[in-house]
């Protein structure tokens, strides 16, 4: 099972948080879940004016093993608005553009999407049962 949590926040809000969202998936292999602006296809979905979110940003799948990743979905801008890290384990590390990173099995960390013009992030937590 992984748990995600989402919290979009703005430094105009002195801290303060627009939303928190909450979502899970079983180990399956194929599972996915998504996040990004397109409430259609993401389960955790951004407000809709924060452009520096991509209509679906992130995804996250699970692979033939029960193991978890993360990707950064490649949108429509050849640059993209924002910048994405892992944190896990005590370390960041960013991820590329259109990269992937593993997520440790019976781990937790977060996912920080950084707009790259102001003081906003998307903050999503992620829990992986072991």
């Amino acid at each position: 099972m992984l748990e995600l949590t989402m919290a979009s926040v703005s430094g105009a809000d002195a801290g303060a948080t627009a939303g928190m969202l909450m979502a899970d998936a079983p180990s399956e292999p194929g599972a996915v879940l998504r996040v990004g602006r397109d409430r259609s296809v993401c389960r955790l979905a951004t407000p809709d004016d924060w452009l520096f979110v991509s209509r679906t940003h992130l995804e996250f799948r699970c692979g033939p093993d029960g193991t978890w990743s993360v990707a950064w979905v490649r949108g429509s801008n050849p640059d993209p608005a924002s910048e994405v890290r892992v944190v896990s384990g005590g370390a960041a590390r960013p991820l590329a553009y259109g990269g992937v990173a593993p997520l440790g099995r019976g781990g937790s960390g977060e996912v920080v999407i950084q707009d790259r013009s102001g003081p906003r992030s998307v903050n999503v937590g992620f829990y992986h049962e072991g």
